[in-house]
């Protein structure tokens, strides 16, 4: 049955309606990708100058903090990173001894028990000879004293007088001030040196089992970039070490040479301290030659502390301009102002102490900078592999 006016089913008039116009869609309020994305509007260059800048700013946050952490932990963590250093100077001989012996305990004590018996002999005669040259010091200073003119003797017997005065007022109180506080110098001292070197020794003998527990500890990935960082980090301060010893050797039988030929009292002590102060770069030539000028003025006068000065003088100008070009460049390069920076920092922070380890911290910081930058370099490069077709 057909109704009017619609086709009826199957027929040829029954056609599919037309498809509809698309119509576009409505205009959106929300911004093109490339401005919603902040990347868009800025270069490449900008975006890794940022970057970079975002990262020195945490490190110098972090490296502030952990500054602080360990000025508040100093009774630990100086003792900590003096075996360090020491750890790090010794691992060659406790590896011998370790092949040879064939026991790490025993190797770890033998190389702890040389190492006390040098620092106790270099002590030893270092305040041996500023102990036998103090007097001579102090009359060559009276002498020279005179020689400018002080003054009359009524002035200098009056200002003896009042300094004996005002010494006696104080002197109850600055006496028990000074025992208690030398006292507990001492201690302190004591209990710092006995931990170094339990630290020594537990480092020797267990130092190739510190990175199987990081590998453990830490997450594979993380595992691998700290165990990577911790090898040049200490690459880096071991090879700063055996650096800086090898010049200290150099310096101590150049300036030994000289003292005995000059006929300096005291000699060997003397070119002991310079051993020391070869550690602490710029200040330690300053000081230690400083005491050997005082020493060789106190026993022959002006002329042979000229002769001592100028001795000094040309070992560190030896020093300079060939052994530090010639030995630090294969172990750690550091440029001047950049030691110069650290040993001020140091000194700022805690005193001798601090220039002591600036300079051998700088030294590890640059061994893990050199890490990271190689690690930026392999991902760059991976990076580009991935993109080309």
């Amino acid at each position: 049955m057909s109704v009017p006016g619609f086709p009826e089913a199957g027929s040829s008039d029954a056609r599919p309606d037309p498809p509809r116009a698309s119509r576009p869609d409505p205009p959106s309020d929300r911004p093109s990708d490339r401005h919603s994305d902040p990347r868009g509007l800025l270069p490449r260059w900008a975006l890794r100058a940022t970057a970079w800048n975002l990262a020195l700013i945490v490190a110098v946050v972090v490296a502030a903090g952990l500054v602080w952490v360990c000025v508040q932990l100093r009774a630990a963590v100086v003792p900590l990173l003096l075996a360090l250093l020491a750890a790090s100077l010794l691992e060659p001989a406790g590896r011998r001894l370790t092949g040879r012996i064939r026991s790490r305990s025993l190797a770890a004590g033998v190389a702890c028990a040389l190492l006390a018996g040098v620092v106790g002999g270099t002590v030893w005669l270092v305040a041996r000879a500023v102990v036998d040259a103090a007097p001579g010091i102090g009359r060559a200073l009276g002498r020279i004293s005179r020689r400018v003119g002080a003054g009359s003797e009524e002035d200098l017997l009056q200002s003896a007088a009042n300094g004996l005065r005002s010494l006696g007022s104080e002197a109850n109180s600055a006496l028990i001030a000074g025992v208690v506080h030398g006292v507990s110098t001492a201690v302190q001292i004591l209990a710092g040196s006995v931990l170094s070197v339990v630290l020594i020794y537990f480092l020797i003998r267990d130092g190739g089992r510190f990175e199987a527990f990081a590998s453990r500890s830490l997450p594979e990935g993380t595992a691998d970039v700290a165990v990577r960082m911790a090898r040049r980090a200490w690459d880096a301060l071991s090879g700063f070490m055996r650096g800086t010893t090898f010049i200290a050797l150099i310096d101590t039988v150049l300036i030994l040479i000289g003292l005995l030929v000059l006929g300096v009292p005291g000699a060997p002590g003397l070119a002991a301290l310079v051993f020391v102060g070869a550690y602490i770069p710029f200040i330690g030539a300053f000081l230690s030659g400083a005491v050997a000028v005082l020493v060789a003025l106190g026993d022959g006068g002006v002329g042979k502390a000229l002769w001592v000065l100028g001795v000094v003088v040309a070992v560190q100008v030896v020093e300079g301009n060939v052994l530090q070009p010639v030995i630090q460049s294969r172990t750690v390069s550091l440029h001047p102002a950049v030691v110069m920076l650290a040993v001020t920092g140091g000194t700022a922070v805690a005193g001798i102490l601090g220039a002591l380890l600036a300079v051998p911290l700088t030294a590890a910081a640059s061994g893990v900078l050199a890490e990271l930058r190689e690690m930026a370099g392999r991902s760059g490069e991976s990076s580009e592999a991935d993109v080309e077709p």
